[in-house]
């Protein structure tokens, strides 16, 4: 009972009109001291429940038991400024409303109130009720889970295209519509176009950014940093000591053949946040390598981590230069203007005029000269035997 007057504790006003409601003040003998009656009943239990009945509550009438630990600070203040007279006034008159708020009357009528009460609010109340009409799934659910939403096919009236006809609209559609950007938006890109200018000395960083062209990817967030730790020292002044230090702080992200040290971050969501994370990385690292006080002298370098690759190189007397190409092209001449002079001499050995005067030297029996060429010339054939009869 003591739950449904926490509820509707306003019932309860309505029936206790000669005691104070509900954390109202209660007034004592003496006028400037005054407590909340509520706090006497914090630790009482209102209802017990017997497990052998089937869900009937049983109510207990307990007595009254005054503990001055239920009490608030400032209550408990106010109850040790009273005088013994006092005290025992204040208990009496507690003891009166416990007695009172606990009788049967004023349990009887705040439960049948309380009834009254639910029972003209579950009356007040509207009940729907809502039914929704089963569809029968179609073909184009495809087995899916929420076959509700699909409905039922539609009659095919024969006026329509098979969906492999539909798809290949569907790509003719995307094509035209690329066409129309290169067509009259890429060509607007050109106002946009910038000359490339290298980044000045004052900015060593360089950040290197991933996209995959608008969709949603993990690897999206990664942020990727190099610095030359040259150029880093020239900015921030630090000795060649620091910067060996600095070196060996990196570890392997060191490379020692083009001096540059390069690391990346993708722990955080966004690549804002993973670009500062690595710029107070950096920062970090330059404060830890201007700490003269441990500067890892004993810490011997070691480039184990880095395999460096053998690179074959050209040799420099075979670079062509301007001696080398005026040279070349003198011996060049040389050899064309001796060529020349032998075969104005003729020394040079030409092969078809040799075979041309060794043909013309074989002898003849049968047959004229005149008809052999001609049967070669028509693509005749001449047997082993013949031909031998005729040398």
């Amino acid at each position: 009972m003591a739950a449904s007057i926490s509820r509707l504790g306003y019932v309860a006003l309505r029936h206790t009109s000669q005691t104070p409601g509900r954390r109202k003040l209660l007034p004592l003998p003496c006028s400037t001291h005054q407590f909340h009656i509520s706090s006497i009943y914090r630790a009482r239990n209102d209802t017990e429940r017997d497990p052998s009945s089937s869900g009937s509550s049983k109510r207990t009438r307990e007595p009254f038991k005054f503990n001055i630990q239920d009490l608030s600070s400032d209550e408990r203040a106010a109850y040790h400024a009273l005088t013994p007279e006092e005290r025992a006034q204040w208990r009496k008159e507690a003891k009166q409303m416990h007695d009172y708020m606990t009788s049967p009357e004023v349990d009887s009528l705040l439960q049948g109130e309380a009834s009254n009460l639910a029972y003209e609010t579950a009356r007040a109340s509207p009940h729907f009720e809502i039914s929704i009409p089963k569809i029968k799934p179609g073909l184009m659910a495809m087995g899916e889970l929420n076959e509700q939403d699909s409905g039922e096919d539609e009659e095919f009236e024969g006026d329509d295209i098979t969906a492999l006809g539909h798809g290949e609209l569907e790509q003719h559609r995307e094509m035209r519509e690329y066409a129309r950007i290169a067509a009259w938006e890429m060509p607007l890109l050109s106002k946009s176009a910038k000359p490339f200018e290298p980044p000045p000395a004052d900015q060593p960083l360089r950040f290197r950014y991933t996209t995959y062209m608008g969709e949603n990817h993990p690897g999206s967030n990664k942020i990727v940093l190099e610095f030359c730790t040259r150029d880093l020292q020239n900015l921030t002044s630090i000795t060649e000591p620091q910067r060996i230090k600095l070196i060996k702080l990196v570890g392997p992200r060191y490379n020692p053949e083009t001096d540059i040290v390069k690391m990346s971050s993708e722990m955080f969501e966004t690549q804002a946040q993973n670009k500062r994370y690595l710029g107070d990385l950096v920062d970090t690292l330059l404060a830890e390598a201007k700490n003269e006080e441990d500067m890892f002298e004993d810490v011997p370098l070691d480039f184990r981590h880095h395999k460096f690759k053998r690179r074959a190189e050209f040799p420099e007397e075979w670079k062509l230069n301007k001696e080398r190409m005026a040279l070349l092209e003198e011996k060049r001449q040389n050899r064309e203007e001796v060529a020349r002079n032998r075969e104005e001499e003729g020394k040079i050995v030409i092969g078809s005029q040799i075979i041309e005067e060794a043909m013309q030297a074989l002898p003849v029996r049968d047959m004229g000269r005149e008809s052999l060429e001609a049967q070669r010339g028509m693509g005749g054939k001449l047997g082993k035997g013949r031909l031998r009869a005729l040398r």
